[in-house]
């Protein structure tokens, strides 16, 4: 390790530097730690003093009754980059999360070093990132430790998206417990039972794979899915359906399949179902394909706007009151174009070629307008968030463009009679975070952005770097609120345009709709 240069403290003004300076170099270090396992194991270097301020564990390993002899300290059940990250938290305040892996990771280091903070960083982050593909993952994560609000977004990716979920490779890897847990659902988006069972099978035929059992048989087959035929809803199916989907499965033998049909086909039929197989004829198939997913409750004649509760992250409850109306605040019906200090992708590049610039390449920018596709706005809904709302929208356009953030209202006044009624100040601190995705889920570029914001009024998200879209092709933009009060939701249009492309949103699948009216704008530029 090289000698570090003298007088380092004075080019160091904050805090967070002069502590990303001991870690990176060692100075005046006063434990190790031996961290993973081999042959990925690493020793890492740390400071009593700054580990013991941080975190109760540290103390009580550094400077309690008990404390720790040992040196090297053995940690064994922490993977390397998780326990960096740890430490870069505890000297800088910072951490870099890229990825689904490392944020589980750290999450749990978080927990053992008792670190609330970091625990609520690595939560926030795997929310935001969830996809089809990750959500029975992060489920078991967040059910191995106890985040029921992370388990209830996971729920409702699998409501929402249970076809997606049901097709992704990574369905084969799930527990027994979360293949349980998703067949218990009422209300999932799926178009037949069919595709349960098909799923179900899947996953038993690679579970007896795991445990060297043969996939064929039909009793390898049943001893590995516990009681998940009592869940399947057979009698929900056609008889062709059954016919030529479950009755052909070697999950099903000859006698059970002829019960079930008999069943299907004879009202009053007196045969009674299997022992083992469930009697529920009611289908579930997309009961939860809504466009606007509000629950309506009790209505009171004393309100005048619609207001509608969401508890955090997404659950619904009820409703307070309804009315419907149009907007009639003043705010342009119309897109509208400003010429706001803004960036235009370089010239080199044809907005009408079919071949744009990978999105990971470096954008080139240079002074140039900036364009608003503002959503005139039909109908007007306020809801509440009580601590974390989240919305989507997708959209495509007719030329190809460079997107460089979005615009989102502020918080509206609320009646003082409600619970989380915000202040009658002009200005409160907005907290949010906005990504934009691919087709395929892939994000393309984040933010987390914070802002003093006045009420009534739009704020606008600029992403870490503008990404480039091409014409005709889907893309989704979500934006996460995290400061509790009213917002105002509406229904906006689907079509509009600005300057001469042309915005067509709410395209592809509707489940990716989620409180669209909450995305007023697209901001972007192109030439």
């Amino acid at each position: 390790m090289s000698v570090p240069p003298c007088d380092w403290q004075i080019s160091k003004q904050k805090l967070s530097e002069r502590g990303q300076h001991l870690l990176e170099t060692g100075q005046w270090s006063d434990c190790n730690f031996i961290v993973g396992q081999e042959p990925q194991q690493q020793t890492l270097k740390g400071h009593k003093l700054f580990l013991a301020m941080s975190s109760p564990v540290f103390e009580a390993m550094f400077f309690g009754g008990m404390a720790e002899k040992n040196d090297p300290i053995p940690i064994r059940d922490v993977q390397p980059e998780a326990f960096k990250a740890l430490l870069e938290y505890i000297y800088t305040d910072k951490v870099e999360l890229g990825s689904f892996e490392l944020a589980c990771e750290l999450c749990y280091c978080a927990k053992k070093y008792m670190l609330p903070s970091l625990v609520e960083e690595c939560t926030k982050y795997l929310w935001s990132d969830l996809s089809p593909k990750k959500a029975c993952r992060a489920y078991e994560f967040a059910k191995l430790f106890e985040e029921p609000v992370l388990m209830d977004k996971c729920l409702q990716i699998i409501h929402t998206r249970t076809d997606e979920v049901l097709k992704e490779s990574s369905w084969e890897d799930v527990e027994l417990g979360t293949l349980l847990k998703v067949l218990d659902q009422d209300a999932l988006q799926i178009s037949s039972e069919i595709e349960l069972f098909s799923a179900l099978e899947r996953w038993a035929k690679a579970e007896c794979s795991r445990k060297s059992l043969d996939p064929t048989n039909g009793k390898s087959l049943k001893s590995v899915i516990g009681n998940a035929l009592l869940k399947i809803r057979f009698l929900s199916l056609t008889p062709q359906e059954f016919a030529e989907g479950p009755g052909m499965s070697p999950l099903v033998t000859k006698d059970e399949a002829l019960a079930i049909l008999m069943n299907i086909l004879c009202t009053g039929n007196k045969t009674p179902m299997p022992e083992g197989f469930c009697t529920n004829s009611n289908s579930r198939a997309k009961l939860v394909k809504q466009p606007h997913p509000a629950v309506f409750g009790s209505t009171n004649t004393g309100m005048m706007t619609s207001r509608h509760i969401f508890a955090p992250y997404g659950n619904l409850n009820t409703c307070i009151s309804a009315r419907s109306g149009f907007l009639n605040d003043g705010e342009p019906s119309s897109s509208t174009m400003r010429n706001t200090s803004p960036i235009l992708v370089d010239a080199s590049i044809n907005k009408d070629s079919g071949n744009l610039p990978n999105t990971s390449s470096t954008v080139v920018v240079r002074e140039g307008p900036k364009y608003y596709c503002l959503r005139s706005v039909v109908q007007q809904t306020d809801c509440l968030n009580t601590n974390v709302l989240d919305c989507s929208i997708t959209f495509s356009v007719d030329k190809n463009i460079c997107v460089v953030g979005v615009q989102v209202p502020t918080q509206i006044a609320a009646a003082s009679n409600f619970t989380h009624a915000i202040d009658a100040d002009t200005s409160y601190t907005e907290i949010l975070y906005a990504h934009l995705l691919d087709c395929d889920g892939t994000r393309l570029t984040y933010t987390h952005f914070t802002t003093k914001a006045n009420f009534g009024t739009l704020v606008e998200i600029t992403f870490n770097r503008p990404v480039y879209i091409q014409k005709h092709k889907v893309y989704r933009v979500g934006v996460v609120f995290n400061k509790a009060g009213w917002y105002p939701v509406g229904v906006c249009a689907q079509n509009m345009s600005c300057d001469s492309v042309f915005f067509s949103f709410g395209v592809g699948n509707t489940a990716h709709a989620i409180r669209d009216g909450l995305i007023r704008s697209i901001v972007f530029t192109y030439h």
